[in-house]
């Protein structure tokens, strides 16, 4: 009987610590849940103070100027009332395309060189020397286009060296990275019987590269290209340096031009708070913001098609 006891006083024992140890856990998992949905909440309402500030402070510079002269006129003489970002606005999506088209190449090559070509001691140097140019800042990106890019094409061309042209090639050079690993990582994802059903139907290698592997990576391609686009649309020390910043529209890639984000640099530090000159950098901001944002879905439709797919 006392065997008995005991035996069912130790399981009375046992019994208490699970119990114990079970409502500490629901507790830590309540308070892990509320801390994580508080901060889901705060990040959300940080969000979303900044693009409302922006807006509301921006929308009134239409109190000033009309929404068709703001965006249609190229004319930008903040001093004489004039307020048309035009130029600034084709500058900018001129920038970035001939950016993307520059980097593009050039990244989805290396990208299927180090995820189907390359060994793995290469690509264990080459992947961490890629990342590298993340790290580097975009001041020391643009000295070396302010001092070597500028004066090249200045010397090849015989023009002034500033414009689009040398910003592109620096924007290219500062989002490759973003586009090669991106893509390489969409391409070493791809399932291999993809790969072997297209070589036992007689492909070559460079065929099953080209027609199969990258069409079928193309999804996050994309995504890696869109996100080297948010960047290049928002980068603005490097173009700061080497674009020329004259509030005119281009005539040529090598003319000294203004794009968005150096136009509110440039001139947010001569401006008083709450005037239309001031009102209308708040508007360009929130012009960049919402291109950011139509980026972001459009990286989310694309990665809900490959879902679906």
């Amino acid at each position: 009987m006392n065997s008995f006891a005991d035996k069912l006083t130790e399981r009375e024992k046992v019994n208490k610590k699970v119990s114990l140890w079970t409502k500490r856990q629901n507790r830590t998992d309540q308070v892990m849940k509320w801390i994580f949905v508080s901060s889901a909440i705060m990040v959300s309402a940080i969000i979303f103070s900044i693009i409302s500030f922006v807006g509301i402070q921006g929308v009134k510079t239409f109190s000033d100027v009309s929404p068709w002269t703001f965006f249609f006129s190229t004319e930008w003489t903040p001093t004489k009332g004039e307020f048309g970002i035009f130029a600034f606005l084709y500058s900018t999506l001129l920038l970035t395309l001939l950016s993307i088209v520059l980097s593009v190449p050039l990244a989805l090559s290396g990208a299927v060189f180090m995820a189907k070509i390359a060994p793995n001691w290469v690509r264990e140097i080459m992947r961490p020397a890629t990342d590298l140019f993340v790290g580097i800042p975009s001041v020391v990106y643009g000295l070396i286009g302010l001092t070597v890019i500028v004066p090249a094409l200045a010397k090849m061309t015989g023009t002034i060296g500033y414009g689009i042209l040398p910003a592109a090639i620096i924007l290219a050079i500062m989002i490759l990275p973003t586009i090669l690993s991106i893509s390489e990582d969409a391409i070493r994802a791809l399932p291999g019987r993809l790969e072997e059903a297209s070589l036992a139907l007689g492909a070559t290698r460079w065929q099953t590269i080209w027609r199969v592997l990258v069409p079928a990576a193309r999804p996050g391609i994309i995504t890696g290209i869109i996100l080297g686009m948010g960047r290049a649309i928002g980068e603005t020390m490097a173009v700061f340096m080497v674009i020329g910043n004259s509030p005119q529209m281009p005539g040529s890639l090598l003319e000294s031009t203004t794009v968005l984000t150096t136009a509110i640099v440039k001139d947010m530090g001569n401006t008083n708070y709450g005037t239309a000159w001031n009102n209308s950098l708040y508007l360009m901001a929130l012009v960049l913001l919402l291109i950011s944002l139509t980026m972001i879905l459009a990286i989310r439709i694309v990665s809900k098609r490959s879902e679906v797919k």
